[in-house]
């Protein structure tokens, strides 16, 4: 006979707690929203030619609607970009000569060429349509998170523990169960960091994404970004001001709905054996955990997840590529043929930029040398700053708490915003705009430090830091031999990263304009972006390669081999 409980105990089972409420509503409220925004994807492009940006606060919330959704896909697209193509360059060796060096150029190229270049492209997918100019501009968002999430869950995979390999294969995991159960684990509070960093990047470039302008073409999508490139066309500092408080309330927002929740969560991936003192805690973690209506909405996908980890599936997951081949006969073909495609690449290249004088690359190259020292100073300058500052807040979970939505703000403050402050100052005090312009360059940049600094830190073991107390270890001694050893690989991953976004953010920093008044400063960054207001396509080709091949020098040259150093010398063995 089988045992029933009680009548009342069964009757509360279908009684709504207040979780599942709140739950139902977000839910429901996410989905109308989605669906508003849906409807308006089949609308004619010719509408928006109509439709002027208005200043009023009024319409402030449904484009700051339009732009979370917008970059909440974004951040999806970037998420399954980064578990296939990170995991493909960490597993192959081969793969990774590729793609590696790739990723650095596709992270050196600046958001207005992936605009300039792809904006028709996307406009033809749907002729006539709001969809297309909606798909560019996610993509230019999403080439502004993207590459940051990838190299971060790179390093991880790159990093992880040997034993804790080797204990999956104990157990009989096999590789698509592995990457779930150990390894998309032990990158995950480091990426969710770098999550954190791609959506303040987001915002960065968020300008660039909406008000779409290349040549004589001109989209402004309804958003915050291109309600602040009409505030600062008609010089509204009140506008400006009302710009800046909805993004912060959006900032917050995710914050606590969903950065918030994944850093709460991601605690328990910690590679050491105790528990914080202080545990990051989120009211909406414990609403996804508490709400039966979403136990109910994830548990077929939990379900459908465990029985793929009886699965062996071939590819990167769970076989190094090309290794069954002979090696030497496996790198003659893999190479031979990278080499077969960088020719066809560069006679293209030379076939487009054929009208351009020698002269003119001799131009682009000595810009790009003054852009690269601007570059290189301002990374150093951030790094003495930010890197104490990240080791001292990762180490006090309960502070980070505090700095991460502040963080995620100034991250997210687009350099526009500083226009008119940066333009009065430098007219008024009559000062140099190649000088006092380049803080702009790293202004959203250098979040990528001090964020990378902070996953790197709260990472550090328990272990490590009671031995270094049971030693006395204390002062330079205790920077130099324990914390700048553990934050290293994480450094480096920020590092680099801030350094082909401070190349990207050029384009918006040497070229500052306020109402009809316009500084320049010289360098690449200024070149691209006449280039781009012209719609001279063959002088942004031009400076997007001298930009890549600026990037990839210097990284191959520093910034790889000290990748390579702190990899090797200081992972967790």
């Amino acid at each position: 006979m089988q045992f029933l409980p009680p009548i009342s105990i069964r009757a509360r089972r279908f009684v709504p707690s207040g979780w599942d409420v709140l739950a139902a509503l977000l839910v429901l409220g996410f989905i109308i929203a989605f669906a508003d925004a849906s409807a308006l994807l089949r609308q004619p492009l010719s509408s928006l030619a109509g439709q002027h940006i208005s200043l009023s606060p009024s319409h402030l919330p449904d484009y700051a609607l339009r732009t979370a959704l917008r970059m909440l896909i974004a951040l999806g697209c970037s998420l399954v970009f980064t578990f296939t193509y990170a995991t493909l360059a960490a597993k192959s060796a081969r793969a990774g000569a590729l793609l590696i060096p790739l990723l650095d150029i596709l992270q050196s190229v600046p958001i207005l060429g992936f605009i300039s270049i792809t904006v028709v492209f996307f406009l033809s997918i749907a002729p006539g349509r709001i969809l297309g100019a909606e798909l560019a501009a996610v993509f230019a968002i999403f080439t502004s998170q993207a590459w940051n999430m990838a190299f971060s869950f790179y390093q991880s995979l790159r990093t992880v523990p040997g034993e804790l390999e080797e204990a999956g294969r104990l157990f009989g995991l096999n590789g698509w169960a592995r990457f779930w159960r150990i390894e998309v684990p032990f990158g995950m509070p480091q990426l969710v960091w770098n999550m954190m960093m791609s959506m303040s990047g987001g915002w960065f470039f968020v300008v660039a994404a909406e008000a779409i302008s290349v040549g004589h073409t001109t989209i402004a999508l309804p958003g915050i970004g291109s309600y602040i490139a009409t505030a600062i066309a008609a010089r509204n500092l009140t506008a400006i001001w009302w710009a800046i408080g909805t993004m912060l309330v959006v900032i917050l927002i995710y914050d606590q709905l969903l950065f918030r929740p994944l850093v709460a969560w991601s605690e328990r991936f910690r590679f050491d054996d105790r528990q914080e003192e202080e545990p990051a805690e989120s009211w909406a973690l414990a609403m996804f955990r508490r709400s039966r209506l979403i136990h109910a909405i994830t548990t077929p996908f939990s379900a459908l997840m465990e029985k793929t980890y009886r699965l062996s599936p071939p590819g990167a997951f769970d076989a190094r590529l090309l290794e069954n081949v002979s090696p030497r006969t496996a790198d003659i073909v893999w190479y031979g043929l990278l080499a077969v495609l960088g020719a066809v690449a560069l006679w293209r290249i030379g076939q487009f930029a054929g009208p351009i004088q020698l002269n003119e690359v001799f131009t682009a190259a000595g810009l790009g040398a003054l852009t690269a020292l601007r570059v290189l100073v301002l990374i150093a300058v951030a790094s003495a700053i930010w890197v104490p500052v990240g080791v001292y807040v990762g180490l006090r979970p309960h502070l980070a708490q505090i700095v991460q939505p502040v963080a995620q703000f100034l991250a997210a403050f687009p350099a526009n915003l500083l226009f008119p402050l940066a333009v009065s100052v430098i007219v008024i005090w009559n000062l140099n705009p190649d000088i006092w312009l380049s803080p702009l360059m790293v202004l959203g940049t250098q979040w990528y430090i001090l964020f990378n600094v902070i996953a790197g830190a709260s990472l550090l073991p328990v272990e490590l830091r009671d031995v270094s107390t049971s030693f006395g270890i204390s002062g330079w001694l205790w920077w130099r031999k324990v914390a700048l050893p553990a934050v290293l690989p994480y450094y480096v991953t920020g590092a680099i990263t801030a350094s082909g976004g401070s190349w990207n953010a050029s384009i918006v920093a040497e070229v500052a304009s306020w109402g009809s008044r316009t500084l320049r400063a010289h360098g690449l960054g200024a070149y691209i972006a006449d280039a781009t207001a012209a719609g001279d396509y063959h002088r942004i080709v031009l400076g997007i390669a001298v930009m890549a091949t600026f990037v990839t020098i210097i990284n191959r040259l520093f910034w790889r081999r000290l990748y390579e150093f702190a990899e090797r010398r200081f992972r967790l063995n």
